[in-house]
């Protein structure tokens, strides 16, 4: 069986989508699931933001065959980690859950780089081209440690 991993963020074209692809590529795809979804209906059906997509080609992750998706409580059921990138959907995520183990379930992912400090990846959407490379580094980072926790968990 499969260990599914969910990447979610509010629009699910910018950085979970980097996400999703980043994690990918560092993980056993025999073994491994992961995908991405937002907590908003904004985006649903469409591609990745141009700007996530060109800093995902910089560093050979291709995410164009994403699209946008809107969380549910389905997840909770299907996914055994997801990751919110930021607080406000950490909190959005929380408020579908129904039970101590859906909870346990959902994590901020930069608490993987920094434990406890509840820290934000900042949504480059409104940002330049900086925004999206500062966010991927965040990201590539964070799937460091999250591969490492997989690999010694199963």
């Amino acid at each position: 069986m499969k260990i599914k991993i969910l990447m979610v963020c509010l629009g699910n074209i910018c950085r979970s989508p980097l996400a999703e692809g980043i994690l990918k590529s560092k993980l056993d795809a025999n073994k491994y699931i992961v995908d991405s979804c937002g907590t908003s209906s904004y985006h649903i059906g469409n591609k990745p933001d141009q700007r996530s997509i060109a800093i995902g080609k910089k560093y050979g992750i291709d995410i164009t065959d994403q699209k946008a998706a809107q969380f549910n409580t389905n997840h909770f059921q299907i996914f055994d980690h997801i990751y919110a990138m930021d607080n406000s959907n950490y909190e959005n995520i929380l408020k579908l859950a129904k039970t101590d183990q859906e909870i346990n379930k959902v994590k901020l992912i930069l608490n993987e780089l920094y434990p406890n400090d509840n820290l934000d990846v900042p949504d480059p959407y409104y940002g330049g081209e900086q925004g999206f490379e500062d966010v991927y580094q965040m990201l590539n980072k964070a799937c460091d440690n999250i591969v490492n926790k997989l690999e010694n968990l199963y």
